[in-house]
């Protein structure tokens, strides 16, 4: 039996179908626009969102034909959409991850004193990444929404619930473990939403989704949708995903994931483990009732800035061209830049902070600032490392995967800035991967984590040349940059 993967994204939905072994047989990919409001801002139509989706699977399915058995989904965090619960109509934009609209709100929320709690019960820190604050926004501003949500008469989701209910001709309205526990919503002790944390957020109960297993029954599609009738098996946002698709199993065992931000995540095993460096404590999986926990940090912007200096400054015409670039110089002569384009994630959270590029002199051109871009993703990689550190985890082999990790220079540039070996996998694609593994556990195609863990395969490993003088060298550069980003809000 053939799984397909369905894995919506923050600039583009993918349909990926995977055979048994896990290799894929049929892939489609539509990008949908981006809207940015006001500063700070960043939106997408549902509607793009859900027609993207479909076109990707309507594709896929009629290359791979009968063989498909199963859906799993996967998904852009934390990203909000509020809709009608009768006419499946969302009330406005969803308001997408990277947006920064309730700072104000956030700050506010911690001057009353209620982060430490909120850490406690979520896992979480207060911050407008997280989807609680953009869900109260909506129900503040759209006229009439606040007393319907309180009735009942509206629906909460991250994106994986928007198509859930979509998919299913409005049939179910669910979620799993890994998307509730981003929301700032959910208690990761007992694995339920937490009526003390929608006070605290107000946003009412009677809106949220069922929160399901990761790999679970999610209802079975509209036959109209797809053109068939398809159970969805499992759902995980877009970085668990990542994790299963990469086998970390084991306590200890560790991703990074470079996409439009980047996210590493590290098992913790049965126990919630608690940073002392601002990183987050999340739920990694929940299968069969048990949750398996990791520790998370959040970068906002890595691939999203090679984005922009294709879209914005025109420097380069494709992705592509940025490692031959980066190669051509024998180091980054002084120039940093600091991608703060939505504020910095982990460990600083600072939601106020925008971008700078630093050193620029006569002689700066065009590599440099690639160079400088493909730099960034491994210096904010390093800061998420020493946070871990501190906080006495140490991992020693670290695994890449999304769109970036084909970058093989980044990828040595990452290794020698790390000082680990970094293993990029035969599949990069490892999210949507992940969410196909989920899908199979519960469709019997796997037998157990073993059994998917045995289909992981390593494609190259970078080991680290750099020396040490140049790492110091060039970490120092970085720190005195950023921290005159992170100081200057």
């Amino acid at each position: 039996m053939h799984i397909l993967a369905i894995d919506q994204g923050t600039t583009s939905s993918r349909a990926i179908v995977f055979d048994e072994t896990g290799r894929a047989v049929a892939v489609a990919q539509r990008e949908f626009p981006q809207h940015y409001p006001a500063a700070g801002w960043v939106e997408h139509d549902p509607e793009d969102i859900w027609t993207s989706t479909v076109a990707c699977v309507r594709e896929v399915l009629e290359r791979a034909g009968d063989r498909v058995g199963a859906i799993g989904l996967t998904n852009q965090r934390e990203t909000t959409v509020v809709w009608d619960r009768r006419t499946g109509k969302p009330l406005h934009n969803a308001i997408v991850w990277q947006d920064r609209r309730t700072a104000e709100l956030c700050r506010g929320l911690r001057e009353t004193g209620v982060e430490a709690e909120v850490t406690a019960r979520s896992g979480l820190i207060v911050d407008p990444y997280f989807s609680a604050t953009k869900a109260a926004w909506i129900l503040d501003h759209v006229d009439g929404a606040r007393l319907r949500a309180q009735q009942g008469d509206l629906c909460f989701g991250t994106v994986d619930s928007f198509l859930i209910w979509r998919m299913t001709g409005g049939r179910v309205h669910a979620t799993d473990a890994t998307n509730a526990c981003r929301t700032a919503l959910f208690n990761i002790r007992t694995q339920d939403w937490d009526d003390g944390l929608c006070e605290v957020f107000r946003v009412p109960r009677a809106m949220l989704p069922e929160v399901k297993d990761s790999a679970a029954d999610f209802g079975t599609t509209d036959p109209e949708v797809f053109g068939t009738a398809l159970p969805i098996l499992g759902v995980a946002g877009d970085q668990q995903a990542a994790a299963m698709g990469q086998a970390c199993f084991e306590p200890g065992t560790i991703k990074s994931t470079y996409g439009t931000g980047c996210f590493v995540i590290l098992n913790t095993g049965d126990t919630p483990l608690f940073s002392q460096n601002r990183l987050l404590t999340t739920v990694c999986w929940r299968l069969k009732g048990v949750p398996t926990y990791a520790v998370e940090g959040s970068i906002f912007v890595s691939g999203a800035a090679v984005q922009w200096l294709r879209d914005k400054l025109g420097l380069v015409r494709s992705a592509a061209e940025t490692e031959a670039l980066a190669a051509s110089l024998p180091d980054n002569r002084g120039v940093y830049l600091v991608p703060a384009f939505t504020g910095l994630g982990a460990p600083h959270w600072v939601p106020e902070a925008r971008g700078a590029l630093s050193g620029l002199t006569r002689d700066t051109g065009r590599a440099e600032i690639v160079r400088a871009t493909l730099e960034a993703v491994a210096y904010q990689t390093r800061d998420l490392f020493e946070a871990m550190a501190q906080d006495g985890m140490r991992p020693q082999t670290l695994r890449v995967d999304g769109g970036m990790a084909v970058n093989g220079w980044l990828m040595q540039f990452l290794a020698d800035t790390l000082d680990v070996p970094v293993d990029r996998p035969a599949v990069t694609e490892t999210t949507a991967l992940g969410a196909a593994f989920l899908a199979g556990l519960q469709a019997g195609v796997f037998a157990d984590l073993a059994d998917v863990a045995r289909r992981w395969r390593l494609d190259a490993r970078f080991t680290p040349a750099m020396a040490a003088d140049t790492r110091r060298r060039n970490l120092e550069g970085w720190d005195k940059a950023v921290g005159r980003v992170a100081s200057s809000r």
